[in-house]
């Protein structure tokens, strides 16, 4: 082992995937990228971490709902550019050609481009932190995306994408809930 740079240490487990989290407030969609997100457990339970400097933050604090739209890795340019400018003066839907779908439980809009989205409400907002406990209450699955590789933030600018799967399985089938 050397020594790391420890103001750096975020980059060895930042937690990725990158996620386009979209929102709905005063009549207008927007779209964020993020990759501060979590599972909580084996429930539809998620937390997100963001705060005043991104303009969705106002919207999940107003409204208390989003969607976590997951893209595929084709879109890592796309998901890059649309974290890298604000909806205060940029229709993302637009600028990016995104196409939103209507959510089944939510105002916030599902991306068709995406392989997967889960509408979630928020359950509690930890503001010191800036964490956003969220539950899901509906998810969906696009079968038309072919790509389903998972874009992973390393937190510098750079990015990993999911490879070959290792199946396990087997050992953990007794820590799995029931349908999993």
């Amino acid at each position: 082992m050397r020594k790391f740079p420890l103001e750096k240490a975020f980059t060895l487990i930042e937690p990725g995937p990158l996620v386009l989290v979209s929102t709905s407030h005063g009549g207008k969609a927007n779209v964020m990228a993020i990759s501060w997100t979590m599972v909580m457990d084996f429930t539809p339970r998620f937390a997100l971490l963001t705060g005043p400097w991104n303009h969705s933050y106002e919207a999940l604090v107003k409204t208390r709902e989003c969607v976590l739209c997951i893209p595929g890795a084709g879109m890592a340019k796309k998901a890059v550019e649309i974290g890298s400018c604000s909806g205060r003066d940029t229709d993302k839907f637009a600028k990016f050609g995104l196409t939103p779908l209507r959510a089944e439980a939510v105002k916030a809009p599902l991306i068709k481009e995406c392989y997967a989205a889960i509408e979630c409400r928020v359950a509690e907002h930890i503001k010191k932190h800036g964490i956003f406990i969220l539950d899901g209450v509906a998810a969906w699955i696009n079968p038309g995306c072919r790509d389903k590789r998972q874009l992973h933030a390393v937190g510098d600018g750079t990015f990993g994408i999911d490879g070959r799967k290792v199946n396990h399985r087997k050992i953990m089938l007794n820590k799995l809930p029931p349908g999993v």
